[in-house]
């Protein structure tokens, strides 16, 4: 009969604290107290939370519990990741509003106070002519119902439209020969 080896032992890395606990559990386990072992770190375990189902055993009860707790949790979160997105940009849109409106001195009572200069200087950024389905996510609307609005203003009214809903408050007319929104100065 040949001899039979046991696997070897798999390295585990501990924190500092808890090697002399690990040294003593490989102890203990070396004398084959393996079984009472498991015994009373399940008893430790469940004083901890008695609410838990304790069980090593991968099909356990708990272990499903969990699963499906993660399961509900991953479709929840899928369900939420575009109505997340939508909310960011319209916070960034508000934060956009809120920060020119204290650059422009309008928030709050700026009366017998001095204006303090930003300790940065803002770079100016021109704007690019945009493509319907650029412009309309920029406006908040559809690209069709950016479309609409187009066809049923004028220019002027269309700009003034563009102007009260883009983030910077800059108007946009239609070029009909580049087929690109240009922004208005």
């Amino acid at each position: 009969m040949p001899d039979q080896k046991s696997p070897p032992s798999e390295m585990i890395r501990v924190p500092t604290a808890l090697i002399g606990v690990v040294r003593e559990l490989s102890r203990l386990h070396r004398q084959g107290h393996t079984i009472a072992l498991l015994q009373a770190l399940e008893e430790l375990i469940k004083e901890f939370d008695s609410n838990i189902d304790i069980s090593f055993t991968a099909g356990s009860k708990s272990v499903k519990q969990l699963e499906e707790k993660l399961e509900k949790l991953e479709f929840y979160l899928a369900d939420q990741g575009s109505s997340v997105e939508t909310k960011l940009e319209a916070i960034t849109k508000k934060l956009e509003l809120i920060e020119r409106a204290i650059a422009s001195g309008r928030l709050g009572n700026s009366k017998g106070r001095r204006q303090t200069a930003y300790p940065y200087q803002q770079i100016q950024v021109e704007l690019q002519p945009r493509t319907n389905s650029s412009l309309a996510a920029r406006l908040g609307v559809t690209p069709t119902g950016l479309i609409v609005e187009t066809e049923k203003l004028s220019a002027k009214e269309f700009i003034s439209w563009s102007r009260n809903r883009d983030p910077m408050s800059v108007g946009w007319e239609w070029d009909a020969r580049t087929e690109l929104y240009h922004p208005v100065k």
